[in-house]
């Protein structure tokens, strides 16, 4: 399921609740200033050990994807600043 950019204020939390029991794997993009913020609340909603990735600036010469559960996910940019264009990928259930 593509949902593409989350509403940033109003809507935010009530689209998260409903996604929390997909089944599907949700693709979302996300800035990277904005990154660790909403990993914190995909951990909210989907849980800590939920798999996803992380993946920048695709098909661009510095493409990179990180992937692990939401919590490693926010170890390790919190370790490394995220930068580029981001695509966040969510195992559904």
């Amino acid at each position: 399921v593509v949902e593409a950019f989350l509403p940033h204020k109003k809507g935010r939390m009530t689209r998260l609740k409903s996604l929390a029991e997909e089944r599907r794997t949700m693709i979302f993009y996300e800035s990277p200033y904005r990154l660790l913020k909403t990993l914190t609340q995909f951990t909210g909603y989907f849980g800590g050990n939920r798999q996803a990735s992380v993946s920048r600036e695709i098909s661009k010469l510095h493409e990179e994807t990180v992937r692990g559960s939401l919590a490693e996910l926010i170890n390790h940019f919190t370790a490394v600043e995220p930068r580029g264009e981001i695509v966040l990928t969510i195992a559904g259930l």
